[in-house]
């Protein structure tokens, strides 16, 4: 497997943190046919060849993917759109 790692520093409350990640499992889910639940402060999100998991902390959003054989060529794609989401989601 190829694993996706990005940490995010951030400055929002634990709701508006939450509603960031929500947005971004939401575009994610749009664009990759991710399914994803949330465990708490947890989200987990998988479909066929990948799954991964984004945490919360007061100050931080984890996001790990880690994809299967067949994706690993779009790595750097959704890598890219990955950072470009929480770019857009942290700023507003």
């Amino acid at each position: 497997m190829s694993a996706i790692d990005i940490h995010r520093a951030h400055t929002l409350d634990k709701d508006h943190a939450r509603d960031a990640a929500e947005a971004l499992a939401s575009d994610l889910s749009r664009q990759f046919d991710l399914d994803y639940e949330w465990e708490g402060d947890h989200l987990k999100f998988k479909r066929s060849g990948a799954k991964g998991h984004l945490n919360i902390t007061d100050s931080d959003l984890h996001v790990h993917l880690e994809l299967g054989m067949l994706l690993r060529p779009f790595k750097p794609r959704i890598e890219q759109e990955i950072n470009s989401q929480l770019d857009k989601i942290l700023k507003a």
